[in-house]
C-alpha cells in the first residue's frame, strides 16, 4: 500500500530528471506529506495526432482514479495491484494505453496499534522515486480532470519491515518502455507486468526506513509544506 508520499522536487527539477518537455504545471510545490485526493505530478508520454511526435511531459492528476465509466464513490482509488492491474476491469484499459510515473522523494507506512502507530520514511538511495502508475482523464464541470492511481507489488527488504505492500519503483533503464505510448495487447500486458516485477525488485532491494515524528499521521492538521516532516527521530 501507498497511502502517503513526499515529493520535494520543483518542476523544473522533475523537468530535468525525467527529460520531460515541459508541461502545465507551474503551480506546483515542494510538499513533504501528499495524501489520497490531491493533486500531484505525473510524468507521461502523449502522440501528436498532426506531427506524429512523441511528447513527454509532467502534468497535474488527480490521486484518485476515475475513469468516466465510474460512479462518484466516496472511497478513492489509489493504488493498483500489480496482481490484477492488467486483468481487473476497472484498471486494464488504462494499464494497456495510458501509463505514467510518479516522481515522490519517498513514502510512509506505519506500525502499532490504533493510536500509537509509529511513522516511517521509506526512500532510495537517490533524492526521487519513479512509481509505476495509470492514469485517466474524463470531464468535469467542461474540463479535462486527470487522475492516476500508483501501483503496488508485494513488498521486499525494507520495506517490508514496516509494511506488506509497496509501490512499484523503477529504475531509469525501464522508463521509457513503459511510458511509450502503445496499446499493448493481452501478450504486451503480460509483458508489461513482468517487466514492472523484476525491474522493481532491484529498486525495492536499494530501499531503507527510518522513524519520523508522529505529528504527520494526521494528513489533515499537519502542514505539507514542512520540510522537518521527513526528517528522522534522534
Amino acid at each position: 500500500m501507498c497511502g502517503r508520499f513526499a515529493n520535494d522536487a520543483k518542476v523544473d527539477e522533475l523537468i530535468q530528471e525525467f527529460v520531460a518537455q515541459g508541461g502545465d504545471y507551474r503551480d506546483w510545490r515542494p510538499q513533504y506529506s501528499i495524501a489520497p485526493t490531491e493533486v500531484v505530478p505525473i510524468v507521461r508520454e502523449r502522440q501528436n495526432k498532426e506531427t506524429g511526435e512523441i511528447v513527454r511531459s509532467v502534468d497535474p492528476a488527480v490521486w484518485n482514479f476515475h475513469p468516466s465509466f465510474m460512479k462518484d464513490s466516496k472511497r478513492p482509488q489509489f493504488n493498483t495491484r500489480i496482481e490484477t492491474v492488467s486483468t481487473n476491469g476497472l484498471w486494464k484499459g488504462a494499464f494497456a494505453s495510458s501509463r505514467c510515473l510518479v516522481p515522490m522523494r519517498g513514502y510512509y507506512e506505519w506500525t502499532g496499534e490504533p493510536g500509537h502507530k509509529q511513522a516511517f520514511f521509506l526512500h532510495g538511495e537517490q533524492p526521487l522515486l519513479a512509481a509505476a502508475g495509470i492514469y485517466t482523464a474524463r470531464k468535469v464541470d467542461d474540463e479535462w480532470e486527470v487522475s492516476m492511481s500508483i501501483i503496488t507489488r508485494e513488498a521486499r527488504d525494507a520495506s517490508g519491515e514496516v509494511h506488506d505492500r509497496m509501490p512499484v519503483f523503477l529504475d531509469r533503464d525501464a522508463w521509457d518502455e513503459y511510458l511509450a505510448p502503445v496499446k499493448l495487447d493481452d501478450a504486451g500486458k503480460q509483458h508489461m507486468v513482468a517487466l514492472l516485477d523484476a525491474e522493481s525488485e532491484k529498486v525495492a532491494s536499494t530501499i531503507t526506513n527510518y522513524e519520523v515524528d508522529r505529528r504527520v499521521n494526521n494528513s489533515r492538521t499537519v502542514d505539507p509544506g514542512d520540510p522537518t516532516l521527513i526528517e528522522p527521530l534522534s
